[in-house]
């Protein structure tokens, strides 16, 4: 939902009717995750996607009508029948998408999530996608970290006022705040009063966490390349740099910000004020020891705690060498050494400063997601991640 939030919300704003078409649960190879959203708006303009265009065409017919009718519904799409000239997936897998249509009734809830997101607060939305009494489907509330702040756009009772709409709301925004800690979008299954053992009714969580962060230290060409293809990734980028006639912010379009300040001590200032996390990468590009090594001792003792995700550092082998034994002097043990990417990317044979963003960045993902950086010609694991 972050990602379409901005056009869905300007729509709703103007009074538009929009349908929106969310992928709320998938088996096998499919090419988006649950939580992936089409919207279709005024005109017919499609904005998003649910499956890479496998479906997208018989989903904005789907969402269309749903605007019309204002009735939710719940389609699955399986494997494609050329044969039978079917919808489905070409891929193998299968899918199911929920679409329902949101207007300007929903703007307290749309600007809600709009306000959390702004704040780089996590929240989940919790919609019901399938349950016995029609009129409970596509109900939501939004649920920050209080299990107890639970809220919707009309207010009251959002899964109703009987007993079995209040247990139902219960059992979901207690498991809302179990889905925003695991920080990734989910849907799971209950009895119609939300019996964890039951079946009949399913609610979709929508986690909106905030942007994972990418650090470069260093106001080089290859930092510029690197800022704006990872602004292309969600990836919320600052350049950090101590010498200011090099830290300028004209030269780094792509970031979102630029500061100047020695590097150990504003990754210190960064970790004390709880701006670090698991979700941080660290692209240390400068391969100056002055700047690099009190900043690499600090940022490896923390990855060690795993309160940093991934650690790079530029610089050739002769370079990295050295900076190994720097480290080493500077009281780093083999552990510690052992979360350090370097030289820092994949080797795809890259040149210029853009190609070697895509290597250092194609390492950040294959780290965060558990991938091997081997040709997906070369391997035998799904070409989809397990449970995407």
């Amino acid at each position: 939902m972050r990602e379409v939030l901005a056009p869905l919300l300007a729509w709703c704003r103007d009074g538009e009717a929009v349908g929106v078409a969310t992928v709320v649960s998938t088996s096998g190879s499919t090419p988006l995750p649950v939580g992936a959203t089409m919207l279709v708006g005024p005109g017919g303009t499609a904005y998003g996607s649910v499956s890479g265009g496998c479906v997208e065409a018989d989903v904005h017919a789907v969402a269309s009508e749903v605007v019309v009718t204002g009735v939710p519904v719940l389609r699955r799409y399986g494997i494609a029948d050329e044969v039978a000239m079917n919808v489905g997936l070409t891929c193998g897998g299968a899918l199911d998408v929920f679409v329902r249509c949101i207007s300007h009734h929903d703007l307290p809830d749309l600007e809600g999530l709009m306000r959390a997101i702004a704040d780089d607060q996590p929240v989940v939305a919790a919609t019901v996608v399938e349950h016995p009494d029609a009129t409970v489907v596509g109900r939501r509330i939004v649920v920050r970290r209080d299990p107890s702040d639970a809220t919707d756009a009309a207010g009251g009772a959002p899964f109703g006022a009987d007993e079995q709409g209040r247990r139902l709301l219960q059992t979901v925004s207690s498991d809302a705040a179990g889905v925003l800690a695991s920080g990734t979008s989910a849907t799971l299954s209950y009895g119609p009063s939300g019996e964890r053992q039951g079946v009949g009714a399913r609610v979709l969580y929508e986690v909106s966490a905030p942007q994972p962060r990418l650090i470069i230290f260093g106001a080089v060409d290859f930092a510029a390349a690197l800022a704006a293809a990872a602004s292309l990734l969600g990836y919320r980028v600052t350049v950090c740099d101590a010498r200011p006639a090099f830290a300028n912010p004209e030269r780094f379009a792509g970031a979102d910000e630029v500061v100047v300040d020695w590097p150990d001590r504003y990754l210190a200032a960064e970790i004390d004020a709880g701006r670090i996390g698991p979700d941080t990468a660290l692209a240390v590009l400068t391969h100056d020891p002055k700047f690099d090594v009190p900043l690499l001792a600090l940022a490896l003792a923390r990855h060690q705690a795993r309160e940093i995700g991934y650690i790079g550092a530029m610089g050739s082998r002769r370079t990295h060498d050295l900076r190994e034994t720097r480290l080493r002097e500077h009281g780093l043990g083999a552990a510690e050494l052992a979360g350090l990417h370097s030289p820092i990317g994949l080797d795809l044979g890259a040149r210029t400063p853009q190609e070697t963003a895509v290597s250092i960045l194609a390492e950040i993902v294959a780290h965060r997601w558990g991938g091997s950086g081997r040709p997906l010609a070369a391997v035998t694991t799904p070409v989809h991640a397990p449970g995407l």
